[in-house]
């Protein structure tokens, strides 16, 4: 192995027990390069190998079990094409078969008849015995130690498990790995941290998470763990945020002009929401300070996100600068420049659309207007960040629907400016304040938590398949009183592995029940050409039609106010959020709206509750925190995307707690030593140095 002044820099082909070949997988299937990268691959569970069971003892239901006995029986059965390779085991108590389907060669020159051996596995059912399947199994006098601790359990996948590196394999590799790195752990905590919280030290809990003696030792190498994890991520957007507050200049609008307040005055549709009132302040706050503004908006669905962002980019046109809407979707993108052109009747601003299906002549012009300054507001796709598209000043930048963008696709958009244009980031899927402070540390962050005045709640029911006739009875009944209906499914086409309702079947469907010429239907799906959806889609707000069949293309940016019921085909298929948002899609108008759950009797525990806290509420937040404790955080909101949020041992639903401790104790670091100067933080200082070199940073996006 070669010298190195890092050596968790070293490459993990030179460790013990891995070499080129298994390198090359692990790098291939875990993205496993060096020799930090395997020691930060923590176990997720443990399995006591102090506990030894009778065969008798054991039951289908055991998730594992160790046992000590004697092979009395060996025997290979079937084709060489599907070979199986088994071994009676026996104790005092009774005997079980080993069955092995894979590795049999291997297998076979490790097990001796009659020899003594541990045999640790799941049990299973196979016919009507209980048997072992790919168990472990050691000769009895070679085990003393592999059965005198716990053992930890790590993830892995089957092309590595083929490889010898099943979580018993990953145990041999961590066991060689942590004598030689353990010394060259330095701390990572200042003195006080540790004395606050009595943590063990980095160095003990690295050893203690991989080769526990005891369950004791594990809590405290997880609390110290989880909690430096957060602490870490804490610092770096905390830091960012300072260092943008600080450092990066932005423009100054302090005028409120015209534009303004000639659309307060004579346009304004309805009486402003407190929230919305509070956060266009936030915002004007930010526009004079001459720092750069970085702002989160969450706001549930119809809560008036599109009004604000329209009132800030008025001010800015009031300053003489430009602003620029960017959403996901044509249809997102398209629903955005109606609203607002219809906000702005009367007033006059220029405002431009521009996504990729904007006709080379209309795109010409609308670069001309942007480049000479007569062109105020452009609403579009990513078609925004292309080389070609330059504004005169660009000064505001709201960015709908972040989570679908790319980091590099918002960078883009960011450096069209001369200098960093102010920055309001808005998702319509509430986000719970845990999800928001982890993901979103660096953004400043607003809320609009109430619905304008006269928004009626929304019904939700869920109903099973055997209701489907009352539900087709109170469609036509709204229909009669001039209401339109949303049905959602969740696939175009049949697939032949899932039993679901596909919506060409859908549509054929509701064609019988709803026939023509008494009622008209539109379908709207994603394969279908950006024109043909734009056609469907008109014919149902103009009211030609009164039903619209759909995928989820209809999730976001559809705003028909006379469309009152929602049904949503196998519910159970969705999730929370993508439930919440297609709900959203009525209740825009005065009259009472409905929302209708449709599932088959076979629903999992978590369908259940998803389908359940639908019915019970309404609240976006409430939606999100439910969501959120189900699924675990995953990729909720793209946070594989976002940049410092990786995970490798915390999970901010389960360890919330610590989470806001460690928000805390960052916010107080920074808030004395923002620099991280003084000698007693010399140990954060040092590791975070290490943690940004080792990632792109692009906090300043947003």
């Amino acid at each position: 192995m070669p010298e190195s002044i890092d050596i968790l820099k070293t490459e993990i082909k030179y460790l013990k027990g891995v070499g080129p070949v298994r390198a090359a997988l692990l790098l291939k299937e875990l993205n496993m390069r060096y020799f930090k990268d395997l020691l930060y691959h923590f176990p997720f569970r443990y399995i006591d190998r102090t506990k030894f069971f009778n065969i008798k003892e054991i039951e289908p239901n055991n998730t594992a079990v160790q046992l000590k006995g004697k092979i009395i029986k060996i025997e290979t059965l079937g084709s060489a094409k599907s070979q199986r390779f088994t071994a009676i085991l026996e104790d005092e108590s009774g005997q079980i078969e080993l069955v092995w389907f894979k590795g049999i060669k291997w297998i076979k020159e490790k097990i001796a008849l009659q020899q003594h051996y541990i045999v640790f596995g799941k049990p299973s059912i196979f016919g009507t015995k209980l048997n072992l399947l790919h168990p472990e199994i050691e000769k009895l006098d070679n085990s003393v130690e592999l059965s005198s601790k716990l053992q930890a359990v790590y993830s892995t996948s089957e092309s590595l498990s083929n490889a010898g590196l099943n979580s018993h394999g990953f145990n041999k590799i961590i066991t060689n790995l942590i004598p030689l790195v353990e010394a060259h752990l330095r701390e990572n905590l200042c003195p006080e941290l540790i004395q606050k919280y009595g943590f063990i030290s980095h160095q003990q809990a690295m050893r203690n998470i991989h080769l526990p003696e005891n369950y004791s030792q594990i809590q405290s190498a997880q609390n110290r763990l989880k909690y430096e994890e957060f602490l870490f991520i804490q610092l770096q957007l905390i830091q960012l945020n300072i260092i943008r507050k600080e450092q990066v200049d932005g423009y100054t609008f302090a005028k409120v002009g015209k534009y303004f307040n000639d659309f307060f005055h004579q346009n304004l549709p309805f009486e402003l929401t407190d929230a919305q009132k509070k956060v266009i302040k936030e915002i004007r706050s930010d526009f004079v300070l001459g720092k750069q503004m970085n702002r989160l908006l969450q706001g549930d669905v119809g809560s008036g996100k599109t009004l604000v962002s329209l009132m800030c980019m008025l001010i800015v046109a009031d300053n003489g600068y430009q602003s620029a809407l960017m959403a996901p979707t044509e249809i997102l993108a398209q629903q955005h420049f109606n609203t607002i052109s219809k906000f702005l009747d009367g007033i006059p601003i220029n405002i431009g659309l521009l996504t990729g299906s904007t006709p080379a002549p209309e795109r010409k012009d609308l670069l001309e207007k942007l480049q000479n300054g007569t062109l105020k507001i452009l609403v579009g796709t990513h078609a925004l960040i292309e080389p070609k598209i330059q504004f005169q000043q660009l000064g505001f930048v709201v960015i709908d629907e972040q989570h679908r963008f790319g980091v590099e696709q918002r960078a883009k958009l960011r450096a069209k400016g001369a200098q960093i244009p102010h920055v309001l980031v808005m998702t319509a899927t509430p986000i719970p304040r845990t999800m928001a402070m982890t993901l979103y540390g660096d953004l400043d962050y607003s809320i609009i938590d109430e619905l304008p005045p006269g928004r009626k709640s929304i019904k939700t029911v869920h109903y099973f398949d055997s209701k489907r006739m009352e539900v087709v009875t109170f469609m036509r009944q709204q229909i009669t009183l001039g209401r339109q209906i949303y049905v959602v499914f969740p696939l175009i086409n049949e697939s032949e592995t899932l039993d679901l309702k596909d919506l060409q079947e859908g549509y054929d469907n509701i064609s019988q029940l709803f026939p023509i010429p008494d009622y008209q239907i539109s379908v709207v799906h994603g394969q279908m050409k950006a024109k043909d959806k734009e056609f469907e889609m008109d014919r149902f707000k103009r009211k030609i039609t009164q039903i619209m069949v759909a995928t989820t293309v209809i999730e976001v940016g559809v705003d028909v106010p006379n469309a009152s019921v929602m049904i949503i085909e196998n519910a159970e298929r969705f999730g929370l959020s993508q439930l919440h948002q297609l709900r959203g899609r009525v209740g825009r108008g005065a009259d009472q709206s409905y929302c209708i759950l449709m599932s088959s009797y076979k629903l999992s525990k978590e369908a259940e509750k998803r389908l359940q806290t639908m019915v019970d509420t309404n609240d976006g937040f409430e939606i999100a925190e439910v969501d959120l404790k189900l699924r675990g955080p995953g990729d909720m909101q793209g946070t594989q995307q976002s940049g410092i949020l990786n995970l490798h041992i915390a999970d901010i639903v389960k360890d919330e707690k610590i989470l806001q401790l460690a928000r805390k104790d960052a916010k107080q670091i920074l808030s004395i030593d923002p620099q991280l100067k003084s000698a007693e933080n010399q140990p954060i200082a040092r590791f975070l140095d290490q943690l940004k070199r080792e990632k792109n940073n692009w906090g300043l996006i947003g």
